[in-house]
């Protein structure tokens, strides 16, 4: 399938470099590379070619490499021309392009011509951009595994299972005289639940893939003088917030993005948590509750002589909390973690690891699946819209028995799940989603 006209872009990072490239997609875009180098070079072999202006004038030397649709990334016609990576070289071989017949590439529109042409599914698109900016190592594997269709193939498989759930029970309604009833001996409900399981365990991992992609959101919360500041010095390895005796230093959020255990996080060091009559700092306490019930994660900073702490007001019970009992090199606390505690001392250093290795455990990054592909925000969503239809199906047929709800129910569950790779998506997503990709991918 192609769309008509060939597109070009400059396909290597911005600036100068060794190497810099070009592409080409479209019907024309043996044609148009052939004005610039002559004769190309058989399909998915190199050749060494001249690149030269509309005049003949040589602009460089460099490699060409052709495609034949649809065995391309596209699934149209690719060309990709290796040059020296000198912007002014790659500038003048663009506009060559264009003048010979080519359009400048929108971005992301190289990927959005794969998905269009069936080359890869929606979340494979995302998974492109999610691997050109992953911050950390982990994020990388784990994109990679999301464009080799590790998150799609479980939607897909999910979406089957439901549809073929759907069709089972409106056969029993098709045909209410057959001897075994469906719908009332309970096998009906035992097949949604096992359903439902295996959508929330696809719900957790791609909760943590989602902090893959986007950072884990860490919010420091505790009263005055806690050590906050200096955890986020300590975690930071550097002087990022001001540390003085005087309580109330910190009044605004200071954010910070650092790796812990090889998972970006980005920090919030907030206000001190206290009644006052400064009206500055009561900002910045509102502020400080603020981004306590937007995180993924909170730390709450306690003395390690506090014997009775009183647990934040307002903390989200749906966040996850690790109580830190920091300064243990003021105390006879040793460093360490257990039970959603860690013991640590951000002057020292002691106890640092213990609480890496607690935030892992924390929101399940710990284990063999931790980590397993990566994924967006608006995954996470369609999952969590999935689960509420087959939970508001399952109930329907516990409480009144009605196998019609349940299908319909069955139905939305596997909408959801599509919406996913794109198999129902509107116009309006995918030009949210391929305009947020960078010109060239």
């Amino acid at each position: 399938m192609s769309n008509g006209d060939t597109i070009c872009a400059v396909a290597s990072p911005p600036g100068r470099g060794g190497v810099g490239g070009i592409r080409l997609s479209g019907p024309e875009s043996f044609l148009l590379a052939e004005r610039i180098c002559g004769d190309l070079p058989p399909p998915r072999q190199v050749g060494l070619r001249q690149f030269s202006d509309g005049d003949g004038e040589i602009i460089d030397t460099g490699l060409v490499i052709a495609f034949k649709a649809p065995a391309s990334f596209t699934g149209e016609d690719v060309v990709e021309l290796h040059t020296h990576g000198s912007p002014v070289v790659l500038e003048m071989l663009q506009r060559c392009l264009v003048e010979a017949g080519a359009r400048r590439a929108r971005p992301g529109e190289f990927s959005e011509r794969a998905f269009i042409n069936d080359r890869i599914d929606l979340a494979q698109a995302e998974a492109i951009a999610d691997l050109i900016a992953s911050a950390s190592e982990q994020a990388a594997r784990a994109a990679s595994r999301s464009l080799e269709g590790a998150l799609s193939h479980q939607a897909t498989d999910l979406a089957s299972a439901l549809t073929e759930l759907r069709v089972w029970i409106e056969a029993a309604l098709d045909f209410p005289d057959e001897d075994v009833d469906f719908l009332a001996d309970g096998q009906v409900a035992e097949r949604v639940e096992a359903v439902l399981d295996r959508i929330e365990s696809l719900l957790a991992r791609s909760r943590s893939g989602r902090l893959l992609t986007d950072g884990i959101r860490i919010a420091i919360i505790g009263k005055p003088n806690a050590g906050k500041s200096s955890l986020l010095n300590a975690l930071t390895r550097s002087d990022s917030a001001i540390v003085t005796e005087i309580p109330g230093t910190t009044r605004d959020v200071l954010r910070e993005t650092v790796t812990i255990a090889g998972m970006p996080v980005i920090l919030s060091d907030t206000a001190g948590l206290r009644e006052t009559v400064d009206e500055v700092e009561i900002e910045g306490v509102r502020r400080a509750r603020r981004e306590m019930q937007t995180a993924d994660l909170v730390f709450w900073v306690v003395e390690a002589g506090d014997t009775n702490p009183h647990r934040p007001e307002g903390l989200n019970e749906a966040v996850p909390c690790i109580r830190i009992n920091n300064k243990i090199d003021l105390s006879d606390h040793p460093p360490g973690a257990s039970r959603g505690q860690v013991n640590l001392s951000a002057k020292t250093g002691a106890g640092l690891k213990a609480l890496e290795k607690t935030v892992l455990e924390t929101l399940g990054l710990d284990g063999e699946t931790g980590g397993e592909f990566s994924a967006r925000q608006r995954h996470v969503e369609s999952i969590e819209k999935a689960a509420v239809h087959v939970r508001r199906g399952l109930a329907e047929i516990r409480t009144t028995g009605s196998g019609e709800l349940l299908a319909e129910e069955l139905k939305g569950a596997a909408d959801s799940l599509g919406e996913i790779t794109g198999k129902l998506s509107s116009d309006e997503l995918l030009g949210r989603i391929f305009s947020s990709f960078c010109i060239g991918k």
